[in-house]
């Protein structure tokens, strides 16, 4: 049975400055079993929690990815990853989603490939907890390469590694939703945003199958220095877009022996 929104709810979405307050009225009042439980979820969003921590979910790529306060929200442009992820993942591919936040990634290319086999690590607790929640196993908690299994070493088909890349200079100017109710760890790339992306690139190789992909989500202005690193570590370079997504995903291709 379809809810009703009560104007109310919008009126006060609205007034705190949600765009989309019909829409959120509408998912908040089906999330919400009862009129006491509404007024909490609107109470959180009006105050300015992410919509998808208040209600637990986020729809993504199509996935529904359960959410914990404080970890980081699936964002749309990412599906350019999960797209050229699933494309290049065979039917018997391990997939490893590095820095995985709430495993949206690995979920959703698991969702395409059903076959594969998914591996996922972060060194939040809060957000290993999560990924867990939507992955089930082999959920890792790890700083990038270090806690990972060694059998992993050499095998990996396809490194999602969706970093942050957020320069930090640029961390004020967030909207309040990033800066006040996502970890800063999820977001702060450092001097020019591509401080976690150079390690992890310069680890890569030695975690990458023969023709397996390193895929990472960068700005445009960050492409240049981006693709250098690629082809420090040895891997060729390639760099996606999608202007629909307002998206641009740098890859790196291990050598096939």
């Amino acid at each position: 049975m379809k809810s009703v929104v009560q104007p109310e709810v919008v009126e006060r979405l609205r007034a705190a400055g949600c765009v989309f307050a019909e829409d959120e009225a509408a998912v908040l009042t089906q999330a919400a079993p009862d009129a006491a439980t509404l007024g909490e979820l609107v109470r959180r969003r009006v105050e300015g929690e992410p919509l998808e921590q208040v209600v637990g979910y986020a729809d993504f790529c199509g996935v529904r990815v359960r959410l914990r306060p404080g970890v980081f929200v699936p964002r749309f442009r990412s599906g350019l990853l999960v797209t050229l992820a699933a494309a290049h993942a065979g039917a018997r591919s391990t997939v490893l989603d590095l820095c995985c936040g709430s495993g949206a990634l690995g979920m959703a290319v698991r969702h395409r490939v059903p076959s594969i086999t998914l591996h996922a690590a972060d060194a939040d607790p809060a957000a290993v907890a999560c990924a867990r929640d939507n992955l089930g196993g082999d959920v890792h908690r790890s700083d990038l390469f270090t806690g990972l299994p060694g059998h992993l070493r050499g095998t990996v088909d396809v490194l999602l590694a969706n970093v942050p890349y957020v320069a930090t200079r640029h961390l004020p100017f967030l909207p309040a939703e990033a800066r006040l109710h996502e970890p800063r760890t999820a977001l702060d790339g450092g001097e020019d945003g591509l401080d976690l992306f150079r390690s992890v690139v310069a680890e890569a190789p030695a975690w990458l199958a023969p023709g397996g992909l390193l895929l990472s989500e960068v700005t445009e202005a960050q492409v240049p220095a981006a693709v250098d690193a690629v082809r420090a570590a040895g891997l060729r370079a390639a760099v996606h877009s999608d202007d629909d997504l307002d998206a641009t995903v740098v890859t790196g291709a291990s050598p096939r022996r």
